[in-house]
């Protein structure tokens, strides 16, 4: 099984921590980077094969995670010269295999990625992307009105509830074969491409732990609470 993971990104909401260091190389819990533990967890998993997109900072990454030998996987890298979104970096890739994974390299979760990837398999999807429930609470009362400025509703601070992308998704080469190489292209591009032609596109809700850490107070609570993740994510 092939992993792609998404290692470019230039990391601006957790400046200026990413200036000099980027974002997948982050140490949590002054342990070890996000990066090695997605790494540790996909070749648990079964995933033997890797490849690392990389732009910002990328010598560090190369030069840390060299061939991936240390964690019992192969390691190669695809370099980006511009930025290229979050799925244009594929298109770079030129021996992709029928079915892979693909994943942001700034995610912590106890997904379980092979078997993840074999329902994407079994479902015949062209692309199946993992989802987290996650409410969005609106700190003010809210007002519904009318064309004539008429109240008729009010709600204090609601909840709402939305089934968000995780930032994991398994998806086939055909896909990627049908965008243009080396331009800027995003998962929201590929999601309305994708309905607009019928595509098989397909969720798997994922109950579990979750988290991303592009923003600074996700990034402290994983460092504050550290070593009751590790064993969420069975790192210890």
């Amino acid at each position: 099984m092939r992993a792609v993971i998404l290692a470019g990104g230039q990391g601006t909401r957790l400046r200026p921590y990413t200036t000099l260091i980027p974002k997948p190389l982050m140490p949590i819990g002054n342990e070890m980077p996000i990066l090695e533990i997605i790494i540790r967890q996909l070749s648990r998993h079964g995933f033997k094969h890797i490849t690392i997109t990389v732009n910002h900072l990328s010598h560090l990454i190369m030069a840390f995670f060299g061939d991936g030998s240390e964690w019992d996987v192969k390691i190669n890298y695809s370099l980006e010269d511009k930025p290229l979104s979050t799925i244009g970096p594929l298109t770079l890739i030129t021996d992709l295999p029928e079915n892979f994974l693909v994943m942001n390299g700034d995610i912590l979760c106890n997904l379980d990625y092979g078997e993840f990837y074999s329902s994407h398999i079994s479902n015949k999807s062209d692309v199946t992307v993992s989802t987290f429930k996650r409410d969005a609470k609106i700190d003010f009362g809210v007002l519904e009105f009318d064309d004539s400025n008429s109240i008729h509703g009010f709600i204090e601070k609601p909840v709402y509830h939305f089934d968000v992308s995780m930032g994991i998704y398994c998806m086939k080469r055909s896909v990627i074969e049908s965008i243009p190489v080396g331009e800027k292209y995003g998962f929201d591009d590929l999601m309305i491409d994708g309905i607009t032609n019928n595509r098989q596109y397909k969720v798997k809700p994922f109950d579990g732990f979750w988290l991303d850490i592009g923003r600074p107070e996700d990034y402290d609570y994983c460092n504050e609470n550290f070593k009751d993740l590790k064993v969420k994510l069975r790192l210890s």
